[in-house]
């Protein structure tokens, strides 16, 4: 089937990418229907732009492809391309302490925008906490001396977290993320990471290009949210807009016509999504993102069980 400029997309289903990491886990569940894996996953990509569509005229596609050919519905309204990168983190060990370029750093060497985002906390052991920033003002060379001797983590703010926080990670934040979360984040979908510890494995450093771009002082933190109706409203930033709708057994919600990109996450399993105007409804698979092009058209929510769906929009 070929759609034409008249023929809208509508909504449709993305499979996830597992992305292997050394600090990552082999069992996925519950947060993700593979029991086992035989390497360490430590991410679920569901909006790269190698993630294949599932369903619908545009089965078998990459978002990539989708997102050039309709660049009005589904695009980076300033950059191009596919605008964020949703992921699901699993962390067995610690993430390595690191910091990413904002957007003028970013275009500086050639690359077409930076790395602001933000983790939603889908869980959290007791005493969890992940690091953002630091707990007082440190020069670069006090940060340098820091990384040489190891202390570099003892400088950071350790935050404690709990399932259902929102936490803001502004470009040029020193950061990390240690094992006890698993985390939904959202980000500029840029891969420009500069590590700067990694607890003695054998990775690269990139010490000059991290110093360079880190801030003592940025806005990251932990937000509040802010309920409007229906949901609740997580964060919104320059980048990207973040709710939570929590969906009881039979309930539907009204997902207003927008001509804005939304995707939508299912944390459980049955919900699905109805077109106002009437047609075949769709399910929303557990972690996997479906991406409502910005078409102007009406949906409704509905679960079958209670679940929650998280909205991001940029």
């Amino acid at each position: 089937m070929t759609i034409t400029s008249q023929q809208p997309i509508g909504p449709f289903v993305l499979t996830p990418v597992l992305s292997e990491r050394i600090w990552g886990v082999t069992s996925l569940e519950p947060w993700f229907d593979i029991p086992v894996t035989d390497k360490p996953i430590g991410e679920l990509w569901m909006t790269a732009a190698e993630c294949l569509i599932e369903d619908g005229p545009l089965r078998g596609e990459t978002l990539a492809a989708v997102t050039e050919r309709y660049p009005e519905l589904l695009a980076d309204k300033k950059a191009g391309g596919v605008p964020l990168l949703i992921k699901i983190l699993l962390p067995r060990e610690k993430l390595s302490v690191q910091v990413h370029p904002n957007d003028e750093q970013a275009r500086a060497i050639g690359e077409p925008r930076g790395k602001t985002e933000c983790w939603y906390v889908l869980s959290a052991d007791p005493g969890a906490t992940i690091a953002l920033g630091f707990r007082e003002p440190l020069s670069t060379e006090a940060i340098r001396e820091a990384i040489e001797q190891g202390t570099l983590e003892d400088k950071l703010t350790h935050l404690p977290v709990k399932t259902g926080d929102m936490v803001y990670v502004e470009a040029g934040t020193i950061h990390a993320i240690g094992p006890g979360v698993v985390i939904l984040e959202t980000q500029q979908y840029s891969d420009v990471t500069y590590r700067l510890f990694d607890y003695g494995r054998p990775r690269p450093l990139h010490l000059d290009q991290g110093l360079a771009v880190t801030r003592a002082v940025t806005g990251a933190g932990l937000m509040p949210p802010v309920t409007f109706g229906e949901y609740t409203r997580l964060i919104k930033s320059p980048y990207f807009t973040v709710d939570r709708f929590e969906i009881s057994a039979g309930h539907k919600v009204e997902l207003a016509n927008t001509n804005r990109l939304q995707l939508l996450i299912a944390l459980g399993e049955g919900c699905s999504i109805h077109p106002a105007s009437g047609g075949p409804a769709l399910e929303l698979p557990k972690s996997h993102a479906v991406v409502l092009p910005g078409e102007g058209l009406a949906y409704q929510l509905e679960a079958a069980a209670d679940t929650q769906v998280i909205r991001v929009m940029p």
